[in-house]
Parts: C-alpha cells; sequence; structure tokens
C-alpha cells in the first residue's frame, strides 16, 4: 500500500552555485502551533496538579494564611508561639537581610508549613469521613442523625467546584475483609446451588481453610494493603485480563449502542463529523480536569478516566520471568499524553484523519469533509492489509509474535504506531444497522453482533474504544476491557451521544488538510498466513455468538418502585425464574458492582442468587396453594438480601475479590488450597450486569421519549450460560442484551429473552392482579420440583 508523503519544514537541492534551500512557512507554521499546543498542555497540567494537591483547600488560600499571621504579628501577639523566632534564627540567609525582611521571611515559612499542615489536616478529615458506608445501610427516607451530621461534615470539607481528580488523595483504600467472614458470606452463597452432601463437604473445606492457610494468606494481603492503594485492582487487571491468551473480541471487549429510535442524520460522514468532534471536545475537558467527578452521595474514584484516549493493549511477549512450567507473556497497556489524529479503516484500508489544524480543533463540518474524502477514495488495499485487525481478534500468542517478527522495525513499525498512537480508532463500516426493516427484532440482534465482532477483522480489538459508524448514520462503539470497567466509558457515551446530536452543521469552512493514507507496503506471504490462521479462529468464535436484543416497554422503574421494591433486585429475580423456568435448577449467578467508592476501585461480584431468592421463586412451583401474600413477603425479602448484598459489595465486604486474592498470593507461595481451586472454578452461567444512565440531566425523555439508547452488552462468559446486560431508562422501559452461544444446546437466546418477558409480567401481576397478561399466564407456571 502506497503511505502518503507528510509535509516537510524545508526541501533542498544542490545546484552549481551551491545548496538550493526551501522553507515551507506552513510547515513551520504547524510545527510551531503544535509545540505551543502542547506546552499549553504541560502547564494546564501543572496547574490543575497543584490545585488538585492542595484540595479541598485553594492555592489562594495560602495567600490568606499569610496575611493573616502577619497581620497578627504587627499587633505586637506571636500567633507561632517561638517558632517564627526560631525559623528566623536558622534561616541560611540571615546575614545578607535586614531585621524586617527576615521577620516576615519567617513568618511566610511558618504561615507555609501552617497551611500545609491544615489542608493534611483536612484531607485526613475527608479521608475518614469518606470512610463511612452505614448511610448506605439505612431505610431509605429514614436517615439518622448521625448520617445528618456525617453529611453536613463531608459538605463541609469536600471544598467547592472541585476537579476530576480532586478527590483521589482523600479516597479510603479497599479494606481486607476478615477470612471468616468472608467464608461464611461464601457457604451462605453456594448453600442454595448444592445438595446437603455437597454444602457438607464444602463447609469441611472452609473450616480447614479458615483454620490453617487462611490467616497466613490473609497476612501477606494485608501486608500488600499498607502500601497498595488498592490490594485487590494490579492483580484484578493481570490476572484476569493482562495474562489471558485467548481472544478478547467477544470474551472481553463490550460495546455501546447508539439512539434507539432516531438517527440525527443518515449522512454517514456527517455523522462521523459531529461525532469525532464532540469525541475530542470530552478529551479537552477531560484533560483540562473540567469533567465534573461522578458521585452518589460521596465521591467515586476517577482513576479510570486517565486512559480513556491515547492508549492501546499490546500482546504480551516473553518477558523472561518463568514460573515452574512456562515462560509468561503478558500484555500491557501503552499511553501517550497527546495525540491530535484518530486512525480510520474503510474498505481494507486504513487512514489518519487529524483532528487539528494550526493548532486549532476542526469543526463537524471540516472533519465531515476530511471523512468524505476518505469514503470517496477508489483505491485498493494492498495485500494483507485488508483483514489485518483480525490480528487483534485472535489469540494473543500468534499475535504477539507477529508483531515482533513483522511490526518491530521500518515502515511496518511506523504504521502499526501511527494506529495504536491515535486518539481512538474508526471503522467507517458499509453495513446498515439499527432498529429498521420489516423484523426490528432481528436487526437489532444484527447490530449488537456487529458492534460486538463485526467482520472480525474491521475493528482495531486493542485500541481503549473504537467507534463504528455505520453507512445509513447510526454508530456505536467496541471497548477494550481490561483498562477500565463500562461505567466510565459509558458516561464519554451519554455525553458523546447528547453533544454530537445537538450539533448544528455550519456552511463549509475551507480546509488545508490532506488526508493519510497509512499503513502498510505489501504484507509478506508468512504475515499473511498469520493474519488468515487469527481470522479463522476469530470467525469461528464470532459464529458461535447468539444474541438477542429487545425492549420492554409494558413498564419500568416507575411501577417497580410503587410496590416498594428495587428496581435492580426486581430484575435480578426476573433473570433468576427465568433460568430455572429455562434450566429447571438455580445457578451461580454473577451481578457487576463497583467498588469506586475507594481509591483505584473497579468491580466486585454480587452473587444475586440467595437462599431468600431461591425461596421466593420455589414457593409457587412447589405448593399450588401458596398465596399471594406469601409471595409478596417472600419477593421483598429476596429483594432486600438482595440490596444488602450489593452494599456489602460496594463497601469493600465482598466475597470473590477477597477469596481471589488469596488464591493469587497461593500461587505465589507454592501452596496448594483445594477449598481455593474449587472456589474459582465454579463457572457463572448467569453473568449479569446494569448499565445505568449516569448523566441524567442530559436525557429529556418526557419531553423527547425517542431519544433513548439501547445500552450495550457483552459476549457469554460460560460457554453453556447467558450474559445479560440491561439499562433501565427513564421510567417506563427496560433493555436487555442476551448473549449465549450456539454450540451449547441448552442455551438459546431467544427462548430466553421470552422468559425474561414472561416473567416480568407474571411479577406485575403479583402486584397487580387486575392487569392484563396476553398470555394468561401466572406465576404459578413454573410448576418444577427441584
Amino acid at each position: 500500500m502506497a503511505e502518503a508523503h507528510q509535509a516537510v519544514a524545508f526541501q533542498f537541492t544542490v545546484t552549481p552555485e551551491g545548496i538550493d534551500l526551501q522553507l515551507s512557512h506552513q510547515a513551520l507554521t504547524e510545527i510551531y502551533l503544535s509545540v505551543l499546543r502542547s506546552w499549553k498542555k504541560r502547564l494546564i497540567r501543572l496547574k490543575n496538579s497543584v490545585i488538585t494537591g492542595v484540595y479541598p483547600a485553594s492555592p489562594s488560600s495560602w495567600l490568606f494564611v499569610v496575611i493573616a499571621i502577619l497581620a497578627t504579628m504587627y499587633t505586637r501577639s506571636d500567633p507561632s508561639m517561638g517558632l517564627i523566632a526560631k525559623i528566623q534564627e536558622h534561616l541560611p540567609v540571615s546575614h545578607s537581610l535586614s531585621a524586617q525582611c527576615q521577620t516576615v521571611l519567617s513568618a511566610v515559612l511558618f504561615s507555609t508549613m501552617l497551611w500545609l499542615s491544615l489542608i493534611f489536616t483536612m484531607r485526613m478529615c475527608l479521608k475518614q469521613l469518606l470512610s463511612y458506608h452505614r448511610w448506605m445501610f439505612e431505610p431509605r427516607g429514614k436517615m439518622t442523625n448521625t448520617t445528618k451530621v456525617w453529611l453536613t461534615l463531608v459538605r463541609i470539607f469536600s471544598g467547592r467546584q472541585p476537579l476530576l481528580y480532586s478527590y483521589q488523595g482523600s479516597l479510603p483504600n479497599l479494606p481486607v475483609p476478615a477470612v471468616k467472614d468472608t467464608i461464611k458470606r461464601y457457604l451462605e452463597s453456594v448453600q442454595p446451588l448444592k445438595n446437603p452432601e455437597e454444602f457438607e463437604r464444602m463447609t469441611s473445606l472452609a473450616a480447614n481453610f479458615e483454620s490453617c492457610l487462611g490467616n497466613r494468606l490473609q497476612w501477606y494481603l494485608k501486608l500488600k494493603a499498607l502500601w497498595a492503594s488498592n490490594y485487590v485492582s494490579d492483580w484484578w487487571e493481570e490476572y484476569i485480563y493482562l495474562r489471558g491468551r485467548g481472544p478478547i473480541m467477544v470474551n472481553s471487549n463490550y460495546y455501546g449502542m447508539d439512539f434507539l429510535y432516531v438517527t440525527p442524520t443518515p449522512l454517514q460522514a456527517a455523522r462521523a463529523g459531529n461525532t469525532l468532534h464532540a469525541a475530542f471536545m470530552y478529551r479537552r475537558k477531560l484533560n483540562k480536569e473540567e469533567v465534573k467527578p461522578v458521585s452518589t452521595v460521596i465521591p467515586l474514584c476517577a482513576a479510570q478516566c486517565e486512559r480513556i484516549f491515547n492508549t492501546t493493549r499490546t500482546p504480551g511477549e516473553e518477558t523472561g520471568k518463568h514460573t515452574h512450567t512456562h515462560t509468561l507473556n503478558i500484555d500491557q497497556y501503552t499511553h501517550w499524553q497527546d495525540s491530535d489524529y484518530v486512525a480510520v479503516y474503510h474498505r481494507g484500508r486504513y487512514f489518519r484523519l487529524r483532528m487539528y489544524s494550526a493548532g486549532r480543533l476542526l469543526s463537524p463540518r471540516e472533519v465531515e469533509s476530511q471523512v468524505q474524502k476518505i469514503l470517496d477514495d477508489p483505491s485498493s488495499p494492498s495485500p494483507g492489509e485488508e483483514k489485518l485487525g483480525a490480528l487483534t481478534a485472535g489469540d494473543r500468542i500468534p499475535w504477539a509474535k507477529a508483531r515482533k517478527e513483522y511490526f518491530s522495525s521500518g515502515l511496518n513499525k511506523r504504521s502499526l504506531d501511527c494506529i495504536e498512537k491515535a486518539a481512538f480508532f474508526v471503522t467507517l463500516d458499509d453495513d446498515e444497522q439499527g432498529m429498521m426493516g420489516e423484523d426490528p427484532a432481528a436487526s437489532l440482534d444484527r447490530y449488537a453482533k456487529s458492534l460486538l465482532h463485526g467482520k472480525c477483522y474491521d475493528r482495531w480489538f486493542d485500541k481503549s474504544f473504537s467507534v463504528v459508524i455505520y453507512k445509513n448514520g447510526k454508530n456505536g462503539l467496541n471497548a477494550e476491557h481490561s483498562w477500565a470497567d463500562a461505567p466510565v466509558v459509558a458516561h464519554l457515551w451519554e455525553r458523546r451521544v447528547t453533544v454530537s446530536t445537538a450539533v448544528r452543521l455550519t456552511s463549509l469552512t475551507p480546509c488545508c488538510l490532506t488526508i493519510q493514507a497509512y499503513l502498510l507496503p505489501p504484507v509478506c506471504p508468512q504475515c499473511q498466513e498469520k493474519i488468515a490462521q487469527s481470522l479463522s479462529i476469530a470467525q469461528a468464535l464470532a459464529d458461535d455468538v447468539d444474541f438477542h436484543v429487545f425492549s420492554f416497554r409494558d413498564f419500568g422503574k416507575g411501577m417497580i418502585k410503587k410496590f416498594r421494591i428495587s428496581p435492580d433486585a426486581f430484575i435480578q429475580l426476573v433473570l433468576q425464574l427465568a433460568y430455572y423456568r429455562d434450566r429447571g435448577a438455580f445457578c451461580l449467578t454473577y451481578e457487576a458492582s463497583m467498588t469506586r467508592l475507594f481509591r483505584e476501585g473497579r468491580t466486585e461480584t454480587v452473587r444475586s442468587c440467595s437462599n431468600e431468592s431461591c425461596a421466593f421463586i420455589r414457593c409457587p412451583a412447589v405448593n399450588e396453594d401458596v398465596t399471594t401474600e406469601v409471595c409478596r413477603r417472600l419477593l421483598r425479602q429476596a429483594s432486600e438480601k438482595h440490596q444488602s448484598l450489593y452494599r456489602h459489595a460496594m463497601t469493600g465486604a465482598g466475597i470473590d475479590r477477597h477469596l481471589f486474592c488469596l488464591y493469587v498470593v497461593s500461587k505465589y507461595l507454592g501452596v496448594e488450597s483445594p477449598f481455593l481451586n474449587e472456589v474459582l472454578s465454579e463457572p457463572w452461567r448467569l453473568s449479569t450486569s446494569q448499565t445505568p444512565v449516569q448523566q441524567v440531566e442530559l436525557f429529556d425523555l418526557v419531553n423527547h421519549p425517542e431519544y433513548v439508547s439501547c445500552g450495550g452488552g457483552f459476549g457469554p462468559v460460560a460457554d453453556d450460560g447467558y450474559g445479560v446486560s440491561y439499562s433501565i431508562v427513564g421510567e417506563n422501559m427496560i433493555n436487555f442484551h442476551i448473549s449465549c452461544k450456539h454450540s451449547c444446546p441448552q442455551t438459546d437466546s431467544h427462548k430466553y429473552g421470552g422468559l425474561i418477558r414472561q416473567a416480568l409480567l407474571d411479577l406485575q401481576l403479583l402486584f397487580c392482579p387486575d392487569q392484563k397478561d396476553p398470555s394468561k399466564a401466572d406465576l404459578r407456571q413454573t410448576k418444577k420440583d427441584m
């Protein structure tokens, strides 16, 4: 493939009179503006570091303290109780200054130390305040006096107008739960899933672990928690994500959808212009830390936001570290401070699209013009170029070897760097997607599969996120999971879809940039063979995915709240009831919860299948005479239990991350634990996650109910299980994304989706018995005695 020539600052030719030097003023101007922009960003980062470093105080408060101390000294009083005089005695420049100057300088030094001490005290107080989590366990609307006082103190110590990272230094560290507490909760979670003999055996294994190995492993975790910001996150990223050698496509990456009913423009280039401009506007606010910190009642950790842009995951090469059996291959993150372009894929060719001209961010219309040039480019891809992205979709070891062998030097390396150093990746897809046609349900399923894996070679799955823009103006994204969790990407995506929709197209402004077709010369046959092998693996994985997406609009959280039940708990019970009807048994159920109340927190597991949820689901199945009132009582008990589990997970008292870290320590020490081995090998046949709407002020669903997104989803976690993502939108809508594998005869996403619909209607009948149900179904349809 031909590489476009870049503008250079000068050209020269040798003549009989000497060297004829021709300077390019335009190129020199671009270089100057690029350097100027880089230094502006450095100064902004330095300023923000100072502001964040002294938060919750402000830099101007230093001047107030200095003036206050100097004012008291001029009233013949000594607020320092002799410390200013002590400082004056030890000033190294005391002989070259007058007595008055020495006194003023000593007072300033004392004021600065006093100011820093006050900041340290305020931050420690705020950290202790943010460690209080009892407010989460109080009944809604019944706040205790202790919590009221606590909330007042938090507001006092939190300061005003925080930047994005202002609270990072004040967030508490994730606590290490007691081993006995974790084991007790674990045994309670698996009791409904095991028969008496199996549960007795597991109880014996747990007791033996607690009395022998558990305390030894716990000691190492507590030692790690003393110096690490978070005793879980680094191991979680490494062992769960970066050490994985299988494909990250489908297995790890996830996707987000566009508006469900509205397409702001059917023009692909115009939608791309708005989308890319909105993403860079968000990045600008992120770099300036002007994005408001996400909060519940208290602020959440924002550490993951640092890697949203200019980040890629690189496949692991041999590190030289050896275990007892093999050489380790570990992927790594690579993050760049800045990037002024995006990498674009269209019809098998790669392009570099610069987003700045003369130091100015291009307008949406200017970006549209550049994208249209790409769409109109008639050139064909070079051999091996079209499907190069399949390397990122297949197994990691072949990709690491191909990268080292074919992309480690020369033009290939520069071309690969061009993709990896881009702010993010963009695919201009020739397909049309979205809810459309005579069968909108099937079109949503195709839309989800396209965003999840595409053609297996037209996405760069290693980039932090890839934006996909379809021929009919619909778009979406595919995100790599290891660097951050879905709520962080969802925050960006919410801002992007709303801002890009509000942008008004202006008249076309001339733009001097050129589009660069930039990647590879013809790829050698050996590399093409590697690409083909990765593509075959990725294609088999993609073809096996069975997806079903639907919106439930009979009722939503508005009605569920009238039942005095948590909407999330209600949906979790629906998912378990549907699974019970599908498989005739309960299963280990995973619900993702966040731990961002703590510094560098990521996720924790809510084991939502509990004794209480099983009791509710079993009751009408084994006893036809059970009354509606008994069912309601059991449902509320199950809901309260779920809320308790969720709150414990959020506040650092979860089960699975603690057991995972104990398992990692055991492997480092080279000791085997039958209990931990069995716990870590249990399959999650029902893996669920809620995608919450975080920036509700951006969505006016009352006046504009059509501007609603369908959320996003992910692939199945277990070969014989389901992956379910759901989003509660507004008061009357719940979206579901269901995935499983065709290769498993026991799973069917459409069948399970139908069971979810029926379970929702059946639980509605518990509280609204007069509600008409088209299927004439009743909760007692579950007549399976387990």
